[in-house]
């Protein structure tokens, strides 16, 4: 799976918008919708600012990603 598909796997899960993530993790949701479709990659930054929003370990996080 790649980092993309984990986001929007675990944006769903939490029943939250693109645009609800995106107020979350202080991105714009072009910014969600990119990383959701693989058109570039989140950064170390916005990663951790994910990982708390989703309420995960980073292990919990990664797991699965390619």
């Amino acid at each position: 799976m790649r980092i993309g598909e984990k986001i929007k796997e675990l944006r769903a899960e939490k029943g939250l918008s693109q645009m609800q993530l995106a107020k979350i993790v202080g991105v714009s949701q072009k910014a969600i919708d990119y990383w959701e479709r693989s058109v570039n990659e989140p950064k170390a930054n916005y990663i951790i600012a994910l990982v708390k929003a989703f309420d995960l370990t980073y292990d919990e996080f990664f797991a699965e990603v390619e």
